[in-house]
């Protein structure tokens, strides 16, 4: 097996999945300069990334805050493909971003171990699943990785890399660099833990907030205005996990509650009443508000 590539030998990304996370991943490799390859089972998928991607740079132009000479060879370096075998064989650093789902994840890390170059460097996205869960598929376990991206990943400047036990350092250090020259600010993780910094936080500030709720201690409205302007966040606990979406929230308690089997970990009935009620948050109109009106 080859060495790890450096960061500067990396001229080739590979992004699987081409949902919100995968093509603002993807779309951040290319403004970077990288050739980068949106890979997705679904021609549908990857039509909807490219139109948006587009409609993203014509904006972005538009209101001044690209040049279009930055968007032109940004759109031209991204390619999209169903085909994962052609996809991944010429790719120095692969970021995937498939359904979160642990067993279509470690079929997809089975296959780039056979399919990416040796020096390749394997990385998940992964909020919930920590990389060990996929490494040995990969038969290259030093090479692998999480490499979590927050939404809206175009956005957001926080990348959380986390290694776990077989982790080399040259893959941590090469994974760290090219978060930073994606314009990122990454952390690093020295050992997996479920829910990593981000999730754990927002975890601890959200269950707070809901028995504050649950207890009739103070109105969700009061608890969101406390929070900004006592504690200077941008948005309060519950209008933060309406704009994350409350599946997405209860996604998370559930994966976090399964890894640890804490009481505290577990989830909450009232946001799983919500999504049964099909009230996810800003995407579906309502959640914890409504934004219809």
């Amino acid at each position: 097996m080859s060495a790890v590539t450096g960061i500067e030998n990396i001229s080739s990304i590979l992004v699987i999945g081409a949902g919100t996370m995968g093509r603002q991943i993807a779309m951040s490799a290319a403004l970077a300069g990288y050739a980068t390859t949106i890979q997705d089972i679904s021609e549908d998928g990857l039509a909807a990334a490219r139109t948006e991607l587009e409609g993203w740079a014509a904006s972005r132009v538009a209101k001044g805050k690209l040049e279009q000479s930055a968007a032109t060879a940004a759109l031209d370096a991204l390619a999209y493909s169903t085909d994962l075998d052609a996809a991944a064989a010429h790719a120095d650093f692969v970021i995937e971003a498939a359904t979160e789902r642990l067993d279509i994840k470690t079929q997809i890390f089975e296959k780039l171990g056979v399919l990416a170059p040796a020096h390749a460097i394997l990385a998940t996205n992964s909020s919930t699943l920590g990389s060990s869960k996929v490494a040995e598929a990969t038969g290259r376990p030093a090479q692998v990785c999480n490499m979590h991206f927050f939404n809206p990943a175009l956005v957001m400047k926080c990348v959380e890399v986390v290694r776990h036990g077989e982790t080399s350092d040259a893959t941590v250090e090469t994974t760290m660099e090219l978060a930073r020259r994606l314009g990122k600010e990454p952390v690093l993780i020295n050992r997996e833990i479920p829910g990593f910094i981000a999730n754990r936080l927002m975890g601890a500030i959200q269950r707070e907030a809901l028995f504050l709720a649950d207890s009739g201690i103070a109105s969700i409205e009061d608890i969101d205005t406390t929070a900004r302007t006592a504690l200077g966040h941008p948005m309060g606990p519950f209008a933060l996990m309406d704009l994350v979406g409350l599946d997405v929230i209860d996604f998370i308690a559930q994966a976090t509650h399964a890894e640890t089997g804490a009481v505290q970990d577990a989830p909450n009935e009232r946001i799983a009443a919500l999504v049964a009620e099909g009230k996810l948050g800003r995407k579906s109109g309502a959640g914890f508000y409504d934004y219809k009106g």
